[in-house]
């Protein structure tokens, strides 16, 4: 049986009403030291290396839209290619960052991950193209969404629930916890689930976040799960003000605390410097990365924020 609505285990209230978006606009969940620019001339103290062709690699297309290809597979993390992340045009939700490769550009898509429906994730513009032009692609999506994709005529679509696992030729893709919630409208939230995801082939193993808080126990079994990450993709944007945003969004120090729970070895930053969500300076997360890499006395090449169109070997 289908559950009505979805909650978060660790966590009893998100603040996800209209009323919370209002004293948040007003002022009323503003953190009492606003986050400012990082100092002049800052650049984060690594970069990704030479790129070695034939090895796997990832490409951030912008927000939390990765392109992955390893071990002959291409895929696609909640794709969005769409210049508003929102259900009419706002100019406050307008894309401000081009994707640096066209739809149409993109090679054969094997698998599409997606981790829950809102729209700066799910765009159904992005998805009627990715069917049309790759019409192979094999859709992964949490409990409750694959009525969303059928109503589109998209048929290849499975639901996995946390922990589930489903088998495909190449991979195996396991969903994994992650705290946040859905809805697309006032009337239907909490009643689709929301995923990260683990997906493993014959070489690699990569971990997708999608979108989430913090909690000290569904991140830390994940690293229990699974002995280590070759390329995690965490969030490191939208954290700011920390009282509206905390429960459903990450801030770079417990993006790298989740790069240690579940021992990544590699892991990219998303979920910034595409679309303006949040109140602190677009140029702020790479900074805040570093802070935090730099109290935890980690090497800063294992965790990088990349440029949009960076192409990474793992």
């Amino acid at each position: 049986m289908r559950k009505s609505h979805f909650t978060n285990p660790h966590i009893e209230n998100l603040r996800r009403s209209i009323w919370d978006v209002i004293l948040w606009k007003t002022g009323c969940y503003d953190d009492p030291h606003p986050k400012l620019s990082p100092p002049a001339g800052f650049t984060y103290p690594a970069t990704p290396k030479a790129l070695r062709r034939g090895q796997p690699t990832a490409v951030w297309i912008g927000h939390s839209t990765y392109l992955i290809e390893m071990d002959d597979l291409s895929i696609l993390t909640d794709p969005v290619w769409d210049n508003y992340c929102s259900p009419i045009p706002l100019k406050a939700l307008r894309r401000i960052s081009e994707p640096p490769i066209s739809l149409s550009d993109l090679p054969p898509i094997d698998i599409v991950l997606i981790s829950h429906n809102h729209y700066d994730h799910l765009d159904a513009k992005t998805v009627a193209i990715l069917h049309r032009f790759h019409p192979q692609i094999q859709w992964i999506v949490p409990e409750g969404l694959s009525r969303w994709f059928k109503k589109r005529g998209i048929q290849n679509v499975i639901e996995i629930p946390w922990w589930g696992e489903v088998n495909l030729q190449k991979c195996k893709i396991t969903s994994v916890p992650c705290q946040h919630f859905s809805g697309r409208t006032l009337w239907d939230q909490n009643k689709t689930h929301w995923n990260g995801y683990v997906l493993e082939t014959a070489h690699k193993r990569l971990y997708f976040t999608g979108d989430t808080g913090y909690n000290g126990k569904d991140f830390k079994e994940i690293g229990q799960r699974f002995s280590k990450m070759d390329l995690s993709l965490i969030p490191i944007g939208t954290y700011v003000p920390k009282k509206f945003m905390q429960t459903v969004h990450i801030c770079p120090q417990e993006a790298v605390q989740i790069h240690q729970d579940v021992n990544s070895q590699f892991s990219l930053g998303m979920h910034w410097n595409t679309f303006r969500l949040s109140d602190e300076p677009d140029d702020r997360p790479p900074y805040d990365l570093y802070l935090a890499m730099r109290e935890k006395k980690l090497p800063f090449e294992t965790f990088l924020p990349i440029d949009i169109g960076t192409y990474v070997n793992f």
